[in-house]
């Protein structure tokens, strides 16, 4: 047995439509909500810098509003399969906020085995965000421990360039050119992902 850990990001990664612009449609946000969101996955943007703007975009949407949305966002059921049998092995890294994706995350029998951002609620609605997730830190707390990375986006390169196998996942969108560049693999399929992550258990 490798001993590897597993680290995923959870934004078309796990799910397959990133969070924070389904949530957008609710408030009709949607365009300024891509267009960081794209700016923010291909560096332009810092990613703490970015998430605050387009936390304070959504903040007037009540928390149990936005439990729901993300309810509803689908997930690449496969991937899920994988946590969900290793869960012990698994961590989810996002930036998304805690108050959020609770309900998700016991959903995919991830408690306790998460790390995100988080935030404070007064009356249903976020009144500040005490904490942005930095994924370098994260990383930090598993010194010592082998770990498969895999995600999408320019803010998992960092975790992704540390892993002993750092995997960039296309399946949902094209992956960052700052993940291609340090990834050890990089796959477009949901099936291959889970037939790789399997060998390496």
């Amino acid at each position: 047995m490798s001993g590897y850990v597993f680290l995923f990001d959870l934004d078309a990664t796990i799910t397959k439509a990133e969070i924070l612009p389904e949530i957008a449609v609710k408030i009709d946000k949607q365009q300024e909500m891509r267009d960081l969101t794209e700016r923010t996955m291909t560096g332009e943007i810092p990613f703490d810098h970015s998430f605050l703007e387009r936390v304070k975009l959504l903040s007037e949407i009540p928390v149990s509003t936005v439990k729901e949305i993300i309810d509803k966002v689908p997930l690449n059921e496969k991937l899920v399969d994988f946590i969900r049998e290793n869960h012990e092995r698994c961590y989810i890294v996002t930036g998304n906020l805690d108050v959020w994706i609770e309900d998700l995350m016991k959903k995919l029998g991830m408690e306790g085995h998460y790390f995100c951002s988080k935030a404070e609620v007064k009356d249903d609605r976020i009144v500040s965000v005490d904490h942005v997730v930095d994924k370098g830190e994260v990383i930090a707390s598993f010194a010592g421990q082998p770990f498969v990375a895999v995600g999408d986006g320019n803010n998992d390169a960092q975790m992704i360039a540390a892993a002993e196998v750092g995997i960039g996942f296309g399946g949902v969108r094209e992956i960052a050119p700052a993940v291609l560049k340090c990834a050890t693999h990089a796959t477009y399929s949901e099936d291959r992902l889970c037939q790789f992550l399997k060998q390496l258990l």
